[in-house]
């Protein structure tokens, strides 16, 4: 084969219920990773940039926005989840009929689902802030972010909905070079736009906005051209009922676990807020470094619901059981790896985005804090997402609502609550990062249990 050849069949759909179960996962998780670091690259440019040309209080008003943000997001969350599944299960199958409904009725609910929040979420932006206590130096900027980011909505929406599909059938490349594509028009827009127009906020959202419309409009165009592999015709764009109804029965759960999730942090962003502008800044720092050190466990997660999707479509369980365990152990070896460079390079790395020295200090106290629960979440990600690629969606939700709601929120308040003192009217600011890694270990002790109970065999389309 030749060199050509090799490139282009990177790019092609790949079935993944033949070969090796560890080197399919790791071949599609490597680019998987690679466009993590790229997605993650969104955020964290826009926070270096702020950061450095705008101040420590513009960097906190974006951090503010973005549990918002990701709450408003939970209906694209829940598509992209049940369409992820029902791809990889039909093309696993090969049967081509399902497969193009499944693609153009969830084209169709994107673009009907982006219209109603263009509409809907700017007039309730603000009434949110005020109800989380943000502070009033942070609410003019949190207010244009989080409303040029809703009107623009659709681009982001599109690209994450659409690259699942690709990846669903096994394409993890072509999702890549889309985003890469888009990150390094994010980086000149928002040096453009902030650096040298001086828009502040706004001009990091409007360069986050037009960015991932590029790489939404780059993913729609390849769906086009694979015409081999499924139709892509007016008549897929009518929505099927049938479909319709899979993509709402397996995506709900998975859109109602992220919005438990987001609506957590929201809680706990009104505790966050009342510990100043500064905690506030350094919780943003540690975001964006969190991004990094989650982007293994989030990649394999994603490439376990594809090979299970795949392998439950063929009806191969020896191999999914095979996967599963092989994936599992990769991820938390990579998760591992990462994990130690955060821990012994972190204070270098708080400074890519300030120059204040309490901030650095108190961000990196705060990333070791974390840093066990990142190697748990590897193995939560790994056997949720065999989980949900065999159609069981509903047991991971209640996983994360168990976490995120009965156990972090209680911790964090509680903490806060049992070590206020006259010089600590709030409590201790370290409530936050210790309710998050209880959320985390017991997560993986749940997941693990309800694995090996084994239910979720039996959910298949």
């Amino acid at each position: 084969m030749s060199m050509i050849s090799k490139i282009k069949k990177l790019f092609e759909p790949t079935d993944m219920t033949v070969g090796t179960p560890w080197k399919s996962i790791g071949l599609f998780s490597v680019p998987m990773i690679i466009g993590n670091i790229a997605q993650q690259l969104y955020s964290t440019v826009d926070s270096i940039v702020v950061g450095h040309y705008v101040g420590d209080n513009a960097l906190a008003a974006v951090g503010s926005a973005a549990p918002i943000f990701n709450l408003l997001l939970v209906l694209f969350i829940g598509i992209s989840a049940g369409v992820g599944i029902m791809v990889a299960q039909y093309f696993g199958a090969k049967i081509r009929e399902d497969l193009s409904k499944t693609i153009g009725t969830c084209i169709t609910l994107t673009g009907l689902c982006s219209l109603f929040l263009m509409l809907a979420a700017p007039p309730i932006v603000r009434p949110l802030l005020r109800l989380l206590d943000t502070p009033q130096s942070l609410m003019t900027d949190c207010t244009y972010y989080l409303i040029i980011m809703m009107v623009g909505v659709a681009g982001m929406a599109y690209y994450n909905i659409l690259s699942g599909v690709l990846r669903g059938m096994g394409d993890s490349f072509s999702a890549l070079l889309y985003l890469l594509v888009a990150t390094v028009l994010n980086i000149v827009l928002d040096l453009l736009f902030v650096a040298q127009f001086h828009m502040g906020v706004a001009g990091v959202a409007l360069a986050t906005v037009i960015a991932q419309g590029v790489s939404a409009w780059m993913c729609l165009r390849k769906l086009m051209r694979m015409q081999e592999t499924f139709d892509l015709t007016r008549k897929e764009l009518k929505m099927s009922k049938a479909h319709l109804s899979q993509i709402v029965r397996l995506g709900l759960p998975s859109g109602a676990t992220q919005a438990i999730f987001s609506s957590a942090m929201i809680i706990v962003q009104s505790l966050t807020n009342s510990f100043g502008e500064m905690f506030i800044a350094a919780n943003v720092i540690v975001m964006r470094v969190d991004g990094f050190a989650m982007m293994p466990n989030f990649s394999f997660g994603t490439a376990m619901t594809t090979y299970t999707g795949q392998n439950v479509g063929a009806q191969k369980y020896d191999r999914v059981s095979q996967g599963a365990k092989q994936g599992t152990i990769m991820a938390v070896l990579c998760s591992a790896t990462i994990t130690g460079i955060i821990l012994l390079f972190g204070k270098y790395l708080m400074r890519i985005f300030t120059d204040t020295p309490q901030l650095v200090d108190m961000s990196y106290y705060m990333m070791c804090i974390l840093a066990v629960g990142y190697i748990a979440m590897a193995v939560t990600q790994s056997l949720s997402g065999v989980m949900r690629g065999a159609g069981d969606t509903v047991t991971p939700m209640w996983i994360s609502l168990c976490t995120s709601v009965l156990i972090r929120i209680p911790i964090a308040y509680g903490i806060s609550w049992l070590t206020r003192t006259p010089q600590l009217p709030t409590g201790r600011s370290e409530c936050i990062q210790i309710s998050l890694l209880s959320a985390w270990v017991l997560g993986a002790v749940l997941t693990v249990i309800f694995y090996k109970i084994g239910k979720w065999k039996n959910k298949a389309l």
